[in-house]
């Protein structure tokens, strides 16, 4: 087992284990990727990862490849949260330095966030991609949160930069369901 995956599969730590809650309830999943050197971040509406290890100049909206989880690795609970049309989904995107292995998750380099919220449409079954949206589009099973207050051309772009020049990434996405 690598060092990266006994991180992401400690059971005591909330900001890594998978579909746990946190503190305050809220159900966190980490998915890890990298940049490329087509990360633009450009599209106005959705923000994306894949598995994908490469990425052409027309994925305007895929801002991490080789994402090491995809929603179908998410947890059951998690999954149903993110169905309740009034919960908040908060994708907080972390990033390294290009030369890093990995994103220092006290202190990573580049961070910014995107908050949207659930659906009862939303699926999270796909296992190569997870998108999240500044519509109410869910006609896919890609689809992680609706309603973003944001996109990829949103995100700081110094933060971009880093992705573009291949820096490591860290995309936490925290659930916290209605009360």
């Amino acid at each position: 087992m690598s060092d990266a995956d006994a991180e992401r599969d400690d059971p005591n730590d909330p900001e890594t284990a998978a579909g746990d809650p946190t503190a305050d309830g809220a159900l966190v999943e980490v998915v890890r990727a990298v940049g490329h050197e087509h990360v633009t971040a450009e599209h106005a509406s959705t923000v994306e990862l894949t598995t994908d290890d490469w990425l052409t100049p027309a994925g305007d909206c895929i801002v991490g490849v080789e994402a090491d989880r995809t929603p179908r690795d998410f947890a059951a609970a998690f999954r149903e949260a993110c169905r309740d049309p009034d919960a908040t989904i908060t994708a907080t995107f972390a990033a390294g330095e290009p030369a890093d292995d990995a994103v220092d998750t006290d202190e990573p380099a580049h961070v910014d966030a995107i908050v949207g919220r659930g659906d009862p449409d939303l699926t999270l079954l796909d296992d190569r991609s997870m998108v999240g949206r500044t519509s109410d589009y869910t006609d896919d099973e890609r689809t992680i949160f609706v309603d973003g207050d944001g996109a990829a051309a949103d995100l700081d772009r110094d933060l971009v930069a880093a992705l573009a020049a291949g820096a490591p990434l860290r995309l936490r996405l925290e659930v916290e369901p209605a009360e």
